[in-house]
């Protein structure tokens, strides 16, 4: 039997209280210790916290570092998926910046050499998939607990940067809708079962949309979901903004409470001037990409929700900080 959607105030109600949201405020530690930038090595320009990636000017170009740690459970129940997902997650941070990456390292730990086989296993096997090599990094077979975190190197000539966004732009969910939902978890899998070539085809478009000045704002739809990474977004460029909850693509196979708050794994929030999206649309849907606008980027620090003739005001982050990294003041 088919359950009935949420209300959109049960809706926002749900959406606060997700686990994703949640652990988006433990950034605020860190945003508490390391401020909102930091100056370079070379003491020339300062780099901007609270992005995917820190970007750190390069000659013409910039460095892009991150790093993303796997959570201990998926770790626990499904090694495999979690060497695998570990890869994932960094390289379309790159891409979200705008860059391409050159490699990646890794810090393991597990109890035995024998339970550390299938978190490699992924692990390669996503290197291969998006033909980034793992070159180093720290590994301990002696462990009391099993866990993983990766970290990673890239290049962007020019940047797509959250910080960017500007009131009267549009909000453009990019997503692979040709996957399936994970059995035990929040995530669209739209990654393991297809061709190399494709993969990195797919994220190809985010260096090229950069390059072709088509955009400069993306942000890579995290385990947040994409209201968290809309919150996220709209944080660090001191925005705010309206989603069309009757705009947004959903996969069949998910109810929209469900999809708002997935990671896909081919999934990024545009914020585009209205007069590029038409182009930005026809670069991903040749490619088969969904790429639709779901919203617009406003003055103001609030997120709101329409949906149909109802509209609420989700979240105040002028009042309420999500990572505490804000672009605004």
């Amino acid at each position: 039997m088919a359950t009935a959607p949420l209300s959109l105030t049960d809706l926002a109600q749900h959406l606060r209280q997700t686990l994703g949201i949640q652990h988006k405020r433990d950034i605020q530690t860190a945003a508490a210790h390391l401020g909102r930038w930091v100056p370079d090595v070379q003491g020339q320009a300062s780099i901007r916290l609270g992005d995917d990636c820190a970007a750190i000017p390069d000659g013409e170009g910039y460095l892009l570092l991150a790093a993303e740690g796997l959570w201990p459970q998926l770790v626990a129940a499904e090694p495999w998926f979690a060497g695998w997902c570990a890869v994932l997650v960094n390289v379309s941070d790159i891409y979200a910046m705008g860059g391409r990456p050159i490699a990646v390292v890794d810090a393991l730990w597990s109890q035995s050499t024998n339970q550390a086989q299938a978190l490699w296993q992924g692990m390669v096997a996503a290197s291969q998939a998006f033909n980034v090599p793992i070159v180093g990094g720290h590994t301990n077979c002696h462990s009391p607990y099993g866990a993983i975190s990766v970290a990673i190197l890239g290049r962007a000539q020019r940047l797509l940067t959250s910080f960017d966004a500007r009131p009267g732009d549009a909000l453009l969910l990019v997503a692979d809708l040709a996957g399936q939902p994970h059995a035990d978890y929040p995530f669209w899998d739209a990654a393991t079962m297809k061709p190399p070539a494709q993969l990195q085809a797919n994220l190809a478009l985010l260096p090229q949309l950069a390059e072709a000045a088509l955009c400069d704002t993306a942000k890579d739809i995290s385990m947040g979901g994409l209201i968290g990474t809309t919150l996220m977004l709209l944080e660090t460029a001191g925005c705010g903004a309206v989603l069309d909850l009757d705009a947004i693509p959903c996969p069949p196979a998910l109810t929209l409470a469900q999809w708002l708050i997935s990671f896909p794994s081919y999934g990024f929030l545009l914020a585009v001037r209205p007069a590029q999206v038409q182009s930005v649309q026809r670069l991903f849907r040749a490619q088969e990409l969904v790429c639709e606008a779901i919203g617009q980027v406003t003055t103001g620090r609030q997120l709101c929700l329409n949906q149909g003739v109802q509209r609420l005001d989700f979240w105040d982050l002028g009042q309420e900080p999500l990572t505490g990294f804000t672009g605004a003041g």
